[in-house]
């Protein structure tokens, strides 16, 4: 197995390319160890000193480190990591964990929000190997939540702000603001 590995826009955070599919859907956050108890290879992962955060996405792995730590000495650790968790056939999520999320109908605008960042965004931020999440639309603002690479990079505001925005309110003339919330 052949790791690739690539730098996001934020300094703390790398993103590892498997060559293999890692999520076949959606992604998963582990924004700290104790959120990591569904995912075999998220708590292989923080089981190395100076990993504070993963994220997986559909090919990829990001992974966020503490300041006190460089990543001249934590990527060999995690490769070996990643490659002996995939080398063995273990699950990147055990069966049958899966966050439940609330299906109901979504209004129009909703829908309309939703298609243009799945078409638009998250492949956009899924390159900086983060990704994006949709947590309401009310009184014309959109509540996002950036996970990944993209959470605490310098550059997220930025992004939310004057790429996600004004695309937005470009095509959704009822979005009149976009805001970042919290996990």
């Amino acid at each position: 197995m052949f790791i690739q590995t690539e730098q996001t826009p934020n300094p703390a955070t790398l993103k590892f390319l498997p060559g293999q599919t890692v999520m076949a859907e959606g992604t998963a956050d582990f924004p700290h160890a104790a959120a990591a108890g569904r995912s075999p290879l998220a708590r292989r992962l923080f089981e190395i000193d100076g990993v504070c955060g993963v994220f997986l996405g559909a090919d990829f792995i990001a992974i966020t480190k503490n300041e006190k730590e460089d990543w001249q000495t934590l990527k060999p650790m995690i490769l070996a990591a990643i490659m002996d968790h995939f080398g063995a056939g273990l699950p990147v999520i055990e069966p049958g964990a899966t966050d439940a999320a609330g299906a109901g109908e979504d209004d129009e605008i909703v829908v309309q929000i939703k298609e243009l960042l799945d078409t638009r965004v998250r492949p956009a931020v899924a390159q900086d190997g983060g990704d994006i999440i949709f947590h309401g639309f009310e009184n014309g603002v959109v509540y996002l939540h950036m996970q990944g690479a993209c959470s605490g990079c310098p550059s997220s505001t930025a992004t939310l702000k004057y790429g996600i925005e004004n695309l937005l309110r470009h095509y959704i003339p009822e979005v009149s603001e976009v805001r970042a919330v919290g996990g």
